[in-house]
């Protein structure tokens, strides 16, 4: 039996499968299964990240290393089915890894930490699925959107210009709209 204390643990996460199968509905006539798997991971991954991220400001590394991993499992069947489409694919996430975590180490470094370290390793994750066409794009859009609220909410003070609010919903958010334009 599902108690109410467990109902309010568990809800946030219900979004997961329902962006997912939207996803998936979208997505299935136009594109190989492998690019499937990998936007569904990254949804998956992002939803919990930004959830964790609005419950206590941080992101976890089990949740960072969690990205790694299913990353390298399913690159490694790719690997061995086709090497050619995989080397292409692996050096497009490297490049996706190295602007995303590169980009936002360096506003972690500029902002006095403004920018978290969960941000900086989240979006250097994100950037191994997205690679580099979708990596930018995500980043640039997350980072508008965030700006535009934390001044919208400053405005109507809200906060103050000393608090800080999430980033990782907004990151997340740049990278549905990536993933349903089919550009990672």
């Amino acid at each position: 039996m599902v108690t109410i204390e467990k109902f309010k643990t568990i809800w946030p996460y219900a979004g997961i499968p329902i962006i997912g199968a939207t996803l998936f509905l979208l997505q299935s006539r136009q594109t190989d299964a492998f690019a499937i798997l990998w936007w569904e991971l990254i949804m998956a991954f992002g939803y919990v990240a930004a959830v964790s991220d609005i419950k206590s400001k941080r992101i976890p590394n089990s949740l960072v290393l969690a990205m790694f991993g299913a990353w390298v499992i399913t690159m490694a069947p790719k690997l061995i089915m086709d090497i050619d489409t995989a080397i292409a694919l692996l050096k497009d996430s490297a490049w996706g890894f190295v602007i995303g975590g590169g980009l936002f180490l360096l506003m972690y470094i500029i902002s006095r930490k403004g920018v978290g370290g969960g941000d900086v390793k989240f979006m250097a994750a994100a950037g191994l699925y997205l690679g580099l066409a979708g990596i930018l794009p995500a980043m640039l859009i997350g980072t508008v959107l965030a700006a535009l609220t934390g001044l919208f909410l400053i405005i109507f003070k809200k906060i103050s210009r000393k608090d800080s609010i999430p980033l990782v919903p907004f990151l997340y958010l740049g990278i549905l709209v990536v993933c349903f334009a089919a550009q990672c």
